[in-house]
């Protein structure tokens, strides 16, 4: 039986699981060493993905085009928010840091909504999987769910790897000014909103945009506290 790239991607990761599992099992079968003891094996979901931002060279100059369905079927091209600045969050049922910031994009959903702003989930999953988990998990801002295509318009954004959560921040005119690979944290938002609502108010430029946002997320603590 031939694997769509979502399946296979998702077998991959159960492959990945199972080494860790069967490496920290025989580790911990193993004698103490007598030296420096070994370091214990984090869980995958706890690695800094936020630390591994695309290259620059990859994320486009302006917002790809592409068209995903509803959760009932209906199809949704990216260019009908034209004219809206927008935060396009990736993302998965299966990931702890995808769950974890769906509160903070309702906040945002809520509070910039009125300004012009447009929170958009795109489920990189299965359509039944998102049904079934939406059921319990309030998600108050539009949602749209892709398998191969849902990678396909990640690939879009110059993210390669299944590497989720990541969200685009896009201007009102289209263009990119930044992919946050990672959970994206609440003062982490706020200070890239600020920046992109300059840029659509005229006062700063994208090319410059980009550079100030860079500057000021290197500037907010290395962890940033929890959204509350």
């Amino acid at each position: 039986m031939k694997l769509t790239p979502l399946q296979a991607a998702y077998l991959g990761f159960g492959v990945i699981g199972a080494a860790v599992f069967g490496a920290f099992a025989y580790q911990q079968l193993q004698p103490a060493p007598s030296t420096a003891a070994v370091p214990a094996l984090r869980p995958l979901g706890a690695l800094p993905l936020a630390a591994a931002q695309p290259e620059s060279n990859a994320v486009p100059e302006r917002r790809p085009e592409f068209t995903l369905h509803d959760l009932d079927g209906k199809p949704h091209a990216l260019s009908a928010w034209d004219g809206k600045p927008l935060i396009v969050n990736f993302w998965a049922t299966w990931c702890a840091p995808c769950r974890r910031e769906i509160p903070l994009l309702n906040r945002l959903q809520h509070e910039f909504s009125p300004k012009g702003f447009e929170v958009i989930g795109i489920a990189v999953d299965f359509a039944d999987d998102v049904r079934a988990f939406k059921k319990s998990v309030a998600i108050d801002y539009p949602l749209l769910v892709g398998e191969d295509d849902g990678l396909e318009a990640a690939r879009g954004f110059g993210v390669e790897t299944m590497a989720f959560p990541f969200t685009a921040f896009i201007d009102a005119a289209g263009r990119v000014l930044l992919v946050h690979l990672g959970e994206l944290h609440e003062n982490q938002a706020r200070a890239i909103l600020g920046v992109v609502a300059r840029v659509d108010a005229g006062a700063l430029a994208a090319g410059a945009a980009r550079t100030e946002i860079k500057a000021a997320l290197a500037a907010l603590p290395a962890t940033p506290a929890a959204s509350h």
